[in-house]
């Protein structure tokens, strides 16, 4: 009986991290599942593979952050300063992905507007209809409506769930270091969701307008913007892919190089 409890904390520490990793695995086997799926284009199970992954991922850090054991203090202490969710994620990279989401509602909007309304099955939606030697064509993938349907979607359903696990982390029990693992694990996995729905938008855009030569000027110019930002989306993948693996190897990493303090 003695045993109980640490064996207890044992396992759920380890049911973390496994929550997290099932995520990913999940995430990866089922975008593989729908990348195969029959349809009249390749981009439409492109986007759905990278919606699913996105969304399993954070489905898989919030799991994991219910099986987190909440601390079990005989008396508990509190300090006057309140506790605000932006003193737990990321002070550095939590505005590069907001950011990162709000050039993603904006990109999905203008491919929304500017996307082909043609009452044809194929193209309503998908193309991007322009005027090359006097004669209309049509570039795509575009990220009109038939494609950023299903990011919309994902947004609108991650967004306010991860939000709302990082208020109650906040305002949680616990050290502060545990609090800012949980709070970085589900940042990184929100990143996720928005890194891959940015890095797809960016290739459908940059395929579309070099497919051929009718972009002119105003699609070189969107090439020169959408190409950092492409960049900028892969890097935020990658750290956000570490942190949802390992969230407190990154946080004592960041805190050893003196970059922040949140005491």
């Amino acid at each position: 009986m003695l045993d109980t409890v640490p064996l207890q904390s044992r396992f759920l520490d380890h049911a973390d991290y496994c929550a997290r990793w099932s995520g990913l695995a999940i995430g990866i086997v089922a975008a593989q599942q729908l990348v195969t799926m029959e349809s009249d284009d390749i981009t439409t199970p492109l986007v759905f593979a990278i919606t699913a992954f996105g969304l399993c991922a954070v489905g898989g850090v919030l799991l994991g952050d219910a099986l987190t054991l909440r601390p079990q203090e005989a008396v508990r202490t509190a300090t006057l300063a309140p506790r605000l969710v932006r003193d737990q994620v990321p002070p550095r990279m939590a505005p590069l992905l907001l950011l990162l989401a709000a050039s993603l509602i904006t990109l999905l909007v203008i491919g929304a507007v500017t996307a082909s309304s043609a009452p044809d099955r194929i193209g309503r939606g998908r193309v991007l209809i322009v005027t090359c030697e006097g004669m209309p064509a049509s570039l795509g993938p575009w990220p009109g409506l038939h494609y950023s349907g299903p990011m919309f979607a994902a947004l609108a359903v991650g967004t306010p769930v991860c939000v709302w696990a990082l208020r109650r982390i906040a305002h949680a029990p616990g050290d502060d270091q545990q609090r800012r693992d949980r709070a970085w694990a589900i940042t990184g996995a929100w990143g996720l969701l928005v890194s891959s729905q940015v890095l797809l938008v960016v290739l459908m855009i940059f395929v579309a307008l070099t497919e051929k030569a009718c972009a002119g000027p105003l699609g070189a110019a969107t090439i020169m913007v959408i190409c950092p930002l492409g960049l900028l989306s892969l890097f935020t993948f990658g750290w956000s892919l570490v942190t949802v693996v390992a969230p407190r190897a990154v946080d004592d990493e960041a805190a050893g190089d003196g970059t922040f303090d949140y005491e």
